[in-house]
């Protein structure tokens, strides 16, 4: 089955960090950003239903900005979609893993639970981090 990943945002973040994504990718990966709330104009409801219907029959991972916004609260009204699978809290590790094995993978909600956890890892308090590395090369 084909698999999709859309990134979904409040401005261009969505689209922003697609771009650093294909720094490292190239653009041969199958991401679509969808930047909300750009123009006065913009209809986040009509948006959403274009770009869920566009990919029907794909597994599809959506990540959104901000648990709780409006774009995320949009995507949760096709939660009990079947193959479709709602990420909040978008950040470039997290999107690096998931672009990285979302082809191989077996399973997409095991290759989501995997990839929460190990990027989460990836959020440092570098002050912290370092002066804790410090310290125990120091005894």
């Amino acid at each position: 089955m084909e698999r999709k990943i859309i990134l979904a945002s409040h401005g261009r973040f969505a689209s922003g960090i697609l771009d650093s994504l294909e720094i490292i990718f190239g653009n041969k990966h199958p991401i679509t950003a969808l930047d909300c709330y750009l123009s006065e104009s913009f209809d986040l409801t009509e948006s959403v239903k274009r770009l869920l219907d566009e990919n029907q029959g794909k597994e599809i991972i959506v990540i959104t900005d901000l648990f709780g916004g409006s774009v995320n609260n949009e995507f949760l009204q096709y939660i009990d979609q079947a193959k479709l699978y709602l990420i909040a809290g978008l950040n470039l590790p997290l999107l690096i893993e998931l672009t990285a094995q979302i082809e191989q993978a077996e399973s997409i909600p095991q290759l989501i639970a995997d990839t929460l956890r190990s990027s989460k890892e990836t959020i440092q308090f570098c002050n912290d981090s370092i002066n804790k590395e410090i310290e125990e090369e120091e005894f």
